[in-house]
């Protein structure tokens, strides 16, 4: 393809500014951005949970009925006897109230550090599955691109074709007019002419119907207008065989889907990495500073000091036994990295068949394109020669129709061809991951 200047309305795309503009406006491509901000947000959720923990914390208490403690009697009447009842004592006031500033501080988790490693692989499977949608909505945009163009050549050949068979019909009106030929030979053109017609109302509503389709994958609205600013250029098949060629380079990495799997597979690593951290023992510290007061009158509790009171200190804590809730936690988190893995070696032999289905696809696609193009072509010299006998009284309507339908038959076929060629380009571009998207 190259550039053409094609006639239409609204910005002008080339086949690559059309994916950039889909990777920037699709609502998939935006909501894959949006889990990528969000998986970032997840990754300092992570961190902050290793940073110091501040709270504040105030409390007032009525206490309505201030409960007793039951003291024996000798602590009130040291001659009492010992079997005397304990005497009932309120121990306390009627209102008390404290405030006080927390601070606890992480200071050896393994887990926590465990966790942060497995911070920075999701946000590479954040971004991989974001490349993975793009990769997605470039291939339909492509597709949906070649399929606008490969309509409007149809429509440009239906053209000519029209206007060729008007020019025909109306030196056969002439002739007629003349005696040379049968009115029914006007009648045939006419229907030819008539079907045609029908024929190109029908390409231009697939033309109306490929431009709705790429502007809904573009991220466009179905009432805006664009034209394509590339062209499909008729090139020989020897021209196009070099893009069948296989890529030796490849890497299974290349493939956007085998390098998401591969972080996945490290995300389970960690995760089971994670949990075996759990055995061992964490500390950390706090301190606590604040104040209270209590009285018997709730006035007091503002005109009265408080007094203050702080704490300091360390906290271990040291998992013993946990019921083996932690190795059964184990086991299944075995199991789903064993399934990943597995999941890989599926995902390899995909791969491979996709690559060789992708190249036989492609050279059946560019043979039949070949037998298609020389079948246009005979179909072409066929009208040509059909025509000249016509003209010369030495050749049928009939042949001249006949060599009509054929020709636009060639044309269909051809088109179609190409068509099919094209997306299996675009599929074989797919498998060995060489479809651009940009960053």
């Amino acid at each position: 393809m190259k550039p053409s200047g094609q006639s239409g309305n609204g910005q002008a795309f080339t086949l690559q500014e059309a994916i950039d503009f889909a990777l920037q406006k699709n609502v998939n491509v935006r909501n894959s951005q949006l889990d990528a901000v969000s998986a970032e947000a997840r990754i300092r959720e992570v961190k902050a949970s290793g940073l110091p923990q501040v709270a504040a914390s105030a409390s007032l208490t009525d206490n309505l009925i201030i409960q007793r403690a039951f003291l024996p009697a000798v602590f009130f009447n040291p001659n009492a006897s010992p079997d005397a009842p304990a005497v009932p004592v309120q121990f306390g006031v009627a209102y008390s109230s404290n405030a006080s500033v927390n601070l606890n501080q992480v200071i050896y988790s393994a887990s926590l550090n465990v966790g942060l490693r497995a911070a920075a692989t999701y946000r590479e499977l954040a971004q991989r599955n974001l490349q993975a949608t793009k990769v997605t909505v470039a291939e339909q945009v492509a597709k949906a691109y070649y399929g606008v163009l490969v309509a409007l050549e149809r429509a440009k050949l239906l053209d000519y074709n029209i206007s060729r068979l008007d020019t025909l019909l109306k030196e056969t009106g002439a002739m007629n007019k003349q005696g040379f030929v049968e009115r029914l030979d006007v009648q045939r053109l006419e229907v030819q002419a008539n079907n045609l017609q029908a024929e190109r109302q029908n390409v231009q509503n697939l033309i109306e119907l490929s431009y709705t389709l790429l502007k809904f994958q573009m991220g466009l609205g179905v009432n805006d207008e664009i034209t394509l600013s590339e062209r499909l250029l008729d090139r020989s098949v020897d021209d196009l065989r070099p893009l069948i060629s296989p890529d030796p380079t490849f890497q299974y990495r290349s493939r956007i889907e085998y390098s998401t799997l591969e972080t996945q597979i490290k995300l389970a690593e960690q995760d089971i990495e994670l949990t075996q951290k759990g055995y061992l023992p964490s500390a950390s510290g706090f301190a606590n500073y604040g104040y209270n007061s209590g009285r018997n009158a709730f006035g007091q509790l503002i005109t009265a000091p408080w007094f203050n009171f702080a704490t300091v200190g360390l906290s271990l804590q040291v998992p013993i036994f946990d019921g083996f809730q932690k190795r059964n936690q184990i086991a299944q988190k075995r199991i789903t990295l064993q399934k990943a893995q597995n999941s890989g070696e599926l995902l390899r032999n995909s791969i491979d068949l996709q690559i060789r289905q992708a190249s036989i696809t492609l050279r059946n696609s560019l043979q039949t394109l070949q037998t298609q193009q020389r079948n246009r072509d005979l179909a072409q010299e066929i009208v040509r020669v059909t025509q000249i006998k016509y003209k010369e009284g030495v050749g049928s309507s009939i042949e001249v129709l006949n060599a009509e339908a054929s020709y636009r038959e060639a044309q269909t076929n051809y088109f179609s061809s190409l068509y099919d060629f094209l997306i299996t380009k675009v599929d074989q571009d797919r498998s060995l991951g060489r479809l651009y998207v940009g960053n």
